[in-house]
């Protein structure tokens, strides 16, 4: 028996640096219109959005009041696709309701 012990290196590993960074928001803004009903934007604000009753009427009465309101300021990708369901169920009710994206200025 050999009483020499063998001796095992390993490379040296390398250490990466990963900056893991939020997605940008986009704010999803509403623009007024005079065809689209006030109804709608509230139930819509509802289903798609999570506002409780009172808070969607107080942001409909500001979209009618001011030309337009932001409704949510959310990831793009998710924003995006609010922005599609709502536009799709205005239109299949007959309302041209716009919906636009903007990057949140404040990222």
């Amino acid at each position: 028996m050999s009483d020499a012990s063998t001796e095992v290196v390993s490379a040296p590993q390398a250490k990466t640096q990963t900056e893991i960074k939020e997605p940008s928001m986009y704010n999803v803004i509403y623009i007024n219109d005079s065809q689209t009903s006030m109804q709608f934007v509230i139930d819509s604000l509802i289903e798609y959005f999570g506002y409780g009753k009172m808070s969607a009427e107080n942001i409909t009465e500001d979209i009618h009041a001011d030309g337009s309101a932001i409704v949510a300021a959310l990831p793009y990708e998710i924003a995006e696709q609010k922005g599609i369901e709502v536009t799709v169920d205005a239109r299949s009710q007959g309302y041209p309701l716009q919906i636009k994206l903007e990057e949140d200025p404040s990222e």
